[in-house]
């Protein structure tokens, strides 16, 4: 049986999830600057592009809802301090002059940023799912066009990470990573696609 979800909680969530989209759009334009690797620098601005219809397509469900997307509670004032400081801990490894350092940095920056935006998404989900009320069917709508993509930024760019700390420590790596060989959109996959590096590294 479907409950009536807490909704002062509900706009919580979404005052972070814009939050964290808008940050995410910082967060990637800055990581494509520290990018070295073609590929990845690639990846990121398609993820980039993806990260702007995300905030658009939580700006309609605000309007659909009535919220301000300008108001700034609490919550969502938190999620934009740890934004900027991602940003600014980007900035800070290229100012320090090593390329690689910074690209790895970014990729950690990134994680961290997916990781909150990947939660954001699977609670709206979650309450689309299991509750009921006015949102419900506005928040499946939503979770729906944006879900895919975020389980390929989050599990994608982990790998990435994994890989390229892999390399700067002297081991053989994967890369393009296993996750994007196997074009891992799950979290079993993303597993299942760290167990085959010994494969892949065999191929190369």
């Amino acid at each position: 049986m479907a409950r009536k979800y807490d909704q002062a909680q509900v706009e919580q969530l979404l005052y972070q999830a814009l939050e964290t989209e808008q940050g995410g759009i910082k967060i990637y334009e800055t990581a494509i600057t520290c990018a070295v690797n073609d590929d990845l620098r690639k990846e990121w601005g398609e993820y980039l592009e993806e990260t702007r219809t995300h905030e658009k397509v939580l700006l309609n469900v605000f309007e659909s809802l009535g919220l301000d997307p300008g108001a700034c509670p609490p919550g969502r004032e938190v999620v934009g301090h740890i934004g900027s400081s991602l940003v600014q801990a980007m900035e800070m490894a290229k100012a320090a002059g090593d390329p690689a350092a910074a690209q790895l940095v970014a990729c950690e920056c990134v994680v961290l940023a997916e990781t909150k935006d990947h939660q954001n998404w699977e609670l709206i989900g979650h309450v689309a799912d299991k509750s009921s009320g006015p949102a419900t069917k506005i928040l499946k709508q939503a979770h729906e066009a944006v879900e895919k993509d975020e389980d390929h930024h989050l599990y994608h760019t982990k790998g990435w990470c994994r890989e390229l700390w892999i390399e700067s420590l002297g081991l053989p790596a994967v890369l393009p990573p296993p996750e994007e060989v196997k074009n891992v959109e799950t979290a079993i996959g993303a597993s299942r696609a760290e167990q085959a590096r010994d494969e892949l590294l065999k191929r190369h």
